[in-house]
């Protein structure tokens, strides 16, 4: 037992299903061969009828007994055993390839095969062959695997492919039979999410939350949409028990309306206090401006910011923040704590957030907001170690036009940009890197100011590095006509007056964040373009002006990114352009790799897999 645990450990893997799903990567087969088919490995009866060497070479021909045929075989590296054992008259059961030369049948240094009529699965793990088939042979059975929860047919699949009767019985076409194939897929999934089920833990509540919306909705100046009022009633639920704290991930796609969630769920806490914590100055500010402007004039609303905070956060039932809240020492209590882009903090920030939540033995209520759409496999999986929302529709229609462009398109786009400045509206380009390099075929934000601040007027400036750059966001979203920045605008600055973007290199970045960027524009519902801009791009079509409309196949990445401004829908052609073994960076299962489940593809697998669990 204690050996098993070693080899297990070896293996890096934890449950029975883990072993299970260690399938053979081929087969040994002893069983005589009933044809002799070329190209194939063959097993066959056969007597020594001739020997000789040749050029150090041992040349042997045989005959077969089951078809009266000669075949001659060649061996290069020659011991005495070979010549021994291949004696003229001695008989053997020979496996090699068969091949034919000049009507001649040949098979390049056979093996002499002692026992006959078996399949043997050969495996690759960091295991010795032995050892690996004595788990298999130890743990793999009919009994334990129904133990596991599984069915017969999924039981039966696994029994056949580790202890197969005969090749038939799992090959088609040289491949694993479809129906097999499916049945791992159901079996690695449903496997996974029993996995993550068993390190939910869940603690009580600080305090059951029963806090009035209405003094809240109805001075709203307009409708919720029916997904935000699905999720502000699963938040309601969450918060209405002190047995079990709420543990709760609200993805949104862009401009979904996550906001009023936040402060629906502040009214929900009353009158106990609440919490949020942002990733940047900027949110934070964003979202307390929001929680005046919605939020009842009776309920007292604190920023806290390194060196800028607004009201008294002592007082406050309503207390924001960065993770400048997490150095304050005299922070109250709240019975709900929030954080916004969870994914954007470092690990100490997440820890120490974690302190805030877990500071007794009861814990507050706890829900993250995240604005990167996932795909609906992640959500299911994700939602075995906490509960999962998704936002998947937007208060209002946003028109935006996704076009990819390249060098030619220059002279029209500056027309284009011209245009939306005279409209009072305002252009955001993005570039791949701050300086210039010679790994990158674009010229960087350093090399193109010079051309954009000769050509136009209030012209704005911002990167990652620079300090100042919330404060070039403010100040351009209330003066500024372009706005050249790398990705650092990527998550959350609202620019209601931004309606075109131009995105430089875009074939270098992820489409999760292509999204993320096209949502910068058409925020308040103006007509706004994405621009993708591209050395690669050779559609042979020029850029259409306003107005205009040219039909195209989506043929590429980012062709079928233009397709669709649905972020869920993006999330899941982002998988199927990755490894789609690969679950996309998300809030919990980074980086989990999948051997026969496509998380682009297989939504109904996961789905079955997760009532399955449900069940067990």
């Amino acid at each position: 037992m204690e050996e098993a645990k070693q080899l297990f450990k070896k293996l890096k893997i934890h449950t029975l299903l883990d072993l299970a799903l260690i399938i053979p990567t081929s087969y040994n087969d002893t069983t005589l061969s009933t044809t002799l088919e070329l190209g194939e490995i063959a097993t066959l009866e056969a007597k020594v009828v001739d020997s000789s060497i040749y050029a150090g070479k041992l040349r042997v021909t045989f005959n077969l007994t089951g078809s009266g045929r000669r075949l001659s075989s060649t061996f290069f590296r020659v011991t005495p055993y070979h010549h021994k054992l291949f004696e003229v008259g001695s008989s053997h059961v020979i496996q090699g390839k068969l091949e034919e030369y000049n009507g001649y049948l040949q098979m390049s240094q056979p093996k002499s095969i002692k026992q006959i009529g078996k399949i043997t699965p050969k495996y690759k793990t960091v295991l010795k062959e032995s050892e690996i088939s004595t788990l298999i042979e130890a743990y793999v059975s009919e009994q334990n695997l129904y133990n596991e929860g599984l069915d017969s047919k999924e039981v039966a699949t696994l029994i056949h492919m580790h202890f197969p009767k005969s090749m038939e019985e799992i090959y088609e076409e040289g491949s694993f039979k479809k129906d097999f194939v499916q049945t791992l897929k159901f079996v690695e999934a449903y496997n996974h999410l029993k996995k993550l089920r068993g390190k939910r833990a869940d603690f009580p509540a600080l305090h059951a939350l029963h806090g009035e919306l209405d003094p809240f909705i109805t001075k709203l100046p307009f409708t919720l949409t029916d997904e935000q009022n699905a999720v502000i009633l699963e938040i309601q639920k969450d918060l209405s028990t002190d047995v079990k704290a709420a543990k709760r991930m609200v993805v949104g796609d862009v401009g979904s309306g996550k906001t009023m969630v936040i402060l629906a769920s502040v009214m929900i806490a009353l009158p106990y206090k609440s919490i949020l914590m942002a990733p940047t100055s900027l949110l934070a500010l964003q979202l307390y401006e929001e929680a005046c402007k919605h939020l009842p004039k009776s309920i007292k609303v604190a920023l806290v910011m390194q060196g800028k905070d607004k009201g008294d956060y002592l007082d406050a039932d309503f207390i924001i923040g960065t993770h400048a809240l997490l150095f304050k020492d005299d922070l109250p209590q709240a019975a709900l704590v929030m954080v916004d882009e969870q994914h954007r903090f470092g690990t100490k920030q997440r820890q120490s957030l974690e302190a805030l939540v877990s500071a007794t033995e009861k814990r507050a209520h706890f829900i993250q907001f995240s604005a990167t759409p996932i795909p609906r496999t992640q959500a299911m999986m994700d939602s075995e170690l906490l509960d999962v929302s998704l936002i998947t529709t937007t208060p209002f229609e946003r028109e935006v036009l996704t076009q990819t462009i390249s060098k030619q398109d220059f002279p029209v786009l500056l027309l284009h940009i011209k245009e939306e400045i005279a409209q009072e509206h305002q252009v955001l380009i993005i570039y791949p890197l701050v300086q210039e390099s010679s790994e990158v075929p674009y010229q960087s934000l350093e090399e193109s100011r010079g051309f954009w601040e000769n050509k136009f007027e209030n012209v704005y400036v911002t990167h990652g590095k620079d300090k100042q750059k919330e404060e070039v966001l403010l100040e351009f979203r209330e003066k500024g006509n372009i706005l050249l920045a790398t990705t650092v605008v990527e998550v959350g600055i609202s620019l209601p007056k931004l309606t075109l973007i131009v995105i430089v290199g875009a074939e270098r970045l992820g489409l999760a964040t292509l999204h993320q960027l096209r949502g910068r524009v058409g925020r308040n519902g103006l007509k706004s373009w994405c621009y993708l801009y591209s050395n690669n791009n050779c559609r042979g079509k020029s850029l259409c002006l306003p107005g205009q409309t040219q039909g195209s196949a989506p043929t590429d990445r980012l062709e079928q990114f233009t397709q669709t401004n649905n972020g869920f829908d993006i999330a899941k052609l982002d998988l199927k352009f990755r490894d789609s073994g690969d679950i996309l960076d998300g809030t919990i299962q980074s980086g989990q790799r999948f051997k026969w489940l496509d998380m682009a593809e297989d939504e109904e697998v996961v789905a079955r897999a997760k009532n399955r669990v449900n069940v067990v």
